[in-house]
């Protein structure tokens, strides 16, 4: 009789699930809302809760640097490469910067097998501009010999599954190649052209440029959060499904003294100042976690490397 109680309790505990699951794909909208009454969002994470988040740095042996990250099932791989360059004559004495943002079919169903993702080139602009206008790069780092040589730093991120708030990881993924990146060791030949040193550094026949391998100086670090607006609600880092619901997005990129380096509003309804403030305010808030778990890697890496 007891077995038989708990086949039928299981039974309906699976046909309720069934039933909510049929409920969540038919009525998306009323699912969340049901959600957002009780303060509270389908994954059971509070409105202003942004998902876990980790940081891996060296993911890419082959890279000058590179960065693993996990926001939530949302992933993002960021290497950079490091080519010479001759500089351009408008600043002879500074290197650049080239951003490109992948998303291959594996990442999300919505994304065709031989079509470019048209969210791609948006994402690589808006990385690229975040990068650049935050001030964290002095591109001065990166010149060689002015006038003759910098370095151009190639900065792919492969986005490996796309569930939501992609930019915000992608910034992540990016920050923190740029954090693990090592400037290699270069010479100069008899014809005068640079090149990099490979494992016999203390052999070369050639004059070393750089002395050491060494760091970027990065300031004003940014990191950014997306919030979804829906009614009077604020969701931090919403989910694929949540955005695909939600009409209204506010991006909020802040630097590591909380200053605003950019507001993104992609279409959506009128969003009140108040409603803004209160994005800011979470940003900042996400800012201070995301550099902490950001300095965990670091140090966590040098642990690695000493041990």
């Amino acid at each position: 009789m007891a077995a038989a109680e708990t086949d039928t309790t299981a039974s309906g505990g699976l046909a309720g699930e069934m039933e909510v699951e049929a409920y969540r794909r038919l009525f998306p909208l009323a699912f969340l809302e049901r959600h957002l009454r009780e303060s509270v969002r389908p994954d059971a994470r509070r409105l202003a809760e942004a998902r876990p988040t980790t940081v891996a740095l060296g993911a890419v042996s082959s890279a000058h640097g590179s960065a693993l990250i996990r926001l939530g099932d949302t992933a993002m791989l960021a290497s950079i490469k490091l080519e010479v360059m001759s500089p351009p004559t408008e600043t002879p004495d500074e290197g650049s910067v080239a951003v490109e943002f992948h998303m291959p079919p594996i990442c999300s169903p919505l994304v065709r097998p031989g079509r470019p993702a048209e969210m791609a080139p948006v994402l690589s602009k808006a990385l690229e501009d975040v990068l650049m206008s935050s001030g964290m790069i002095n591109l001065k780092e990166l010149c060689l010999i002015s006038g003759k040589a910098s370095w151009l730093a190639y900065l792919d991120v492969y986005c490996l599954n796309a569930d939501g708030s992609l930019f915000d990881a992608a910034l992540i993924s990016a920050v923190a190649a740029f954090t693990h990146l090592e400037i290699p060791l270069v010479s100069v030949g008899d014809d005068g052209r640079v090149f990099t040193v490979g494992g016999n550094e203390g052999k070369t026949k050639y004059e070393l440029v750089n002395r050491e391998k060494r760091k970027l100086t990065l300031k004003d670090i940014p990191f950014a959060l997306t919030c979804a607006l829906h009614k009077d609600n604020v969701l931090a880092d919403p989910t694929a499904e949540e955005e695909s619901i939600i009409e209204t997005f506010v991006t909020v990129a802040l630097d590591s003294s909380d200053r605003l380096v950019s507001i993104q509003k992609p279409g959506g309804g009128v969003t009140s100042m108040a409603t803004i403030k209160t994005c800011i305010t979470l940003a900042k808030e996400r800012r201070h976690k995301l550099q902490e778990i950001l300095m965990d890697s670091v140090e966590a890496m040098e642990v690695d490397q000493t041990g």
